[in-house]
């Protein structure tokens, strides 16, 4: 498909999803309610669909947590808050916030330099809880 090829680097991408569409699915736009987790393997351009069992959807861990164990570096979605931030910081899983449409969508946007790492600055001020 090429659509991974941001700086070289190879490693796992996770985009919230509404949907288990793989590169078509459509991103949800709170990625802790996210149904779907979709996992982009950017060596080989594969795609693993989690279910998300978070605390949101009635489990009892964090997204982050459940993410780093599937090897996930970075998500890209559409708006984070700072507390959210911060958890994904402490497992090492770098944010992108301003994703739009579908997984592809995203991660052309990601690609070309047009997704913002997220801050305490562009956090979504209405998840602060």
């Amino acid at each position: 498909m090429e659509l991974i090829d941001h700086i070289g680097d190879f490693m796992k991408v996770c985009i919230p999803s509404n949907e288990n569409g793989g590169f078509e699915a459509s991103i949800c736009e709170h990625f802790g309610r996210a149904s779907y987790y979709t996992l982009v393997d950017t060596e080989t351009d594969t795609v693993e669909v989690l279910p998300n069992i978070g605390e949101h959807m009635g489990g009892t861990r964090k997204p982050p947590e459940i993410l780093s164990e599937s090897g996930v570096e970075v998500m890209l979605c559409s708006g984070i808050g700072p507390r959210a931030i911060n958890m994904f910081e402490n497992y090492c899983i770098d944010v992108y916030v301003g994703a739009k449409g579908t997984v592809k969508d995203a991660l052309k946007s990601w690609n070309t330099g047009n997704l913002e790492e997220a801050t305490k600055e562009n956090a979504c001020k209405s998840h602060q809880h």
